[in-house]
């Protein structure tokens, strides 16, 4: 993972929360592990305080509710539902950011991976991308944005949304009314390719094209986020710049 300010904000709103592990037996390799990227609505009081409670509540809620009695061994009979107890946290979240940043909001974009499956839970306009090894980016989050929304009545093209003026406007963000609609979803997890979450300061500014070719030519994951935010910061840095790879 790796994150910037960026060239054009004086503090960061962005918060990332990370953990992945492994559990072998000596037959099967499992690896499991939560990935999560908060985006502090700009502009709204309390945006970094609201990223950083919704990124430490959902990560402690799934640790607990999930991968603790996971490794325990409790429920084995009975496993929880990845998707209930997803959609728990970030109501969990919600309820976080509504009590400790009044007026603040941000998005939440959190993904959990378990074998070869991941379930992705989804509120606002940081994404979630699937990359293949062929190079092929493939979004697997909707925005929850008003010119994502005119884009899809067709009243604006993919040109206009990049440069409207109203392009960071949400309808839907953690904190922000008191009725909570997230996305979830599970899909298998990209054979030979790779997952990606990130905040608009990255995808709003570096085509597809040029996302993958940067992964595909990084000689570690690590190096390959530090190369995204580097070229974001190289484009303009409008925003701060947060990716999990």
């Amino acid at each position: 993972m790796a994150q910037s300010v960026g060239k054009q904000r004086t503090h960061n709103e962005d918060t990332l929360f990370v953990m992945h592990s492994l559990l072998a037996d000596g037959v099967n390799d499992m690896p499991f592990g939560i990935f999560v990227v908060a985006d502090g609505m700009g502009g709204h009081l309390n945006g970094e305080i609201a990223s950083g409670v919704a990124a430490r509540t959902i990560g402690h809620y799934l640790v607990e509710r999930f991968f603790l009695p996971f490794l325990s061994g409790e429920n084995r009979e009975d496993p929880p539902s990845i998707l209930e107890v997803l959609e728990s946290g970030v109501r969990e979240a919600q309820r976080a950011v509504v009590a400790q940043a009044p007026g603040g909001g941000t998005t939440l974009t959190a993904a959990m991976v378990l074998g070869g499956r991941v379930t992705i839970s989804h509120v606002g306009d940081s994404r979630a991308c699937f990359i293949s090894a062929g190079e092929r980016v493939q979004v697997v989050t909707q925005d929850h944005s008003l010119v994502r929304r005119l884009q899809d009545l067709g009243q604006i093209d993919e040109k206009e949304a990049i440069t409207h003026p109203q392009r960071n406007v949400l309808y839907r963000a953690l904190g922000q009314g008191d009725v909570l609609e997230p996305d979830i979803f599970t899909a298998p997890f990209p054979q030979s390719g790779y997952l990606l979450l990130c905040s608009d300061g990255l995808w709003s500014v570096l085509p597809d094209e040029k996302l993958a070719k940067i992964i595909k030519n990084s000689t570690s994951l690590h190096t390959a986020c530090q190369d995204l935010v580097a070229a974001a910061n190289e484009a303009g840095g409008p925003d701060n710049i947060s990716a999990i790879l």
